[in-house]
């Protein structure tokens, strides 16, 4: 089986239906994504959401931000997610390797990801992509709190 790997260009019914079947693999609580909240992820021009596809389907992917500071460019990697039944078959490494590329293209010196504790075969993933664990410490602020 050959992994296809391509950005998503324009947002189709088996795009939707593939978000539907994904996100709940990455995470219980991931939010419904519709059709309009795909195509405003789609058109940002700092994301780049790439697909995997074994045999035409639509079986995994990963999102790439980029954006300048001060400091250079930055590149993060999210919501990497690969359907249960396509594991094993190289799609998560193919998707990494994809956007490790495009990120040293659009001149980015380092690439970072958060991943759980308990997605252990990701961890394996990512080190095996050349990924080290880093001693820092991840903050987050809920914009909803009163």
């Amino acid at each position: 089986m050959t992994v296809e790997i391509t950005p998503l260009e324009s947002v189709t019914p088996d795009v939707v239906e593939a978000f539907e079947r994904l996100l709940p693999q990455l995470s219980a609580r991931a939010p419904e994504i519709g059709e309009g909240e795909l195509k405003r992820v789609a058109a940002w021009q700092g994301a780049t959401v790439l697909l995997a596809r074994l045999d035409g389907r639509i079986v995994g992917t990963l999102t790439l931000v980029l954006f300048p500071i001060p400091t250079g460019t930055r590149a993060w990697i999210e919501d990497v997610v690969v359907e249960s039944s396509a594991r094993g078959n190289g799609v998560g490494a193919a998707l990494v390797h994809h956007a490790l590329d495009l990120a040293r293209e659009a001149g980015a010196r380092t690439v970072d990801l958060t991943s759980r504790p308990s997605r252990v075969f990701a961890h394996r993933l990512y080190e095996s992509v050349g990924f080290e664990v880093r001693d820092s410490r991840l903050y987050r602020y809920e914009l909803s709190r009163p």
